[in-house]
């Protein structure tokens, strides 16, 4: 039976790609074909060697990897972070609630 993959990773972006190359069975070299990025590229992400790429690379290897952008957590939380900067009233009352 195929196991059940959650809504959101609670992971580092790398690992969370990494696992999902896994369970689909995906090769570095697949991965890249369906992305237009390099695999040395790809594999430099995946193993910590280049920061979290931009949102929207952010959404093609998701499509590649068939979830949605906001699986990834990096993703999530920049979302936030954007609302937060937008918002300085939430991010004060979020900061006197949790900070």
């Amino acid at each position: 039976m195929a196991r059940r993959r959650r809504r959101y990773s609670g992971g580092p972006f790398g690992d969370s790609v990494s696992d999902l190359m896994a369970d689909g069975g995906t090769t570095y070299r697949v991965l890249a074909e369906r992305t237009g990025l390099s695999a040395g590229y790809l594999n430099h992400l995946v193993h910590g060697n280049r920061p979290v790429p931009s949102n929207e690379v952010i959404g093609v290897l998701a499509k590649a990897l068939g979830v949605d952008a906001d699986y990834f957590l990096e993703y999530r939380v920049r979302a936030i972070t954007e609302k937060l900067e937008a918002s300085p009233e939430l991010a004060d009352r979020l900061y006197k609630r949790y900070g």
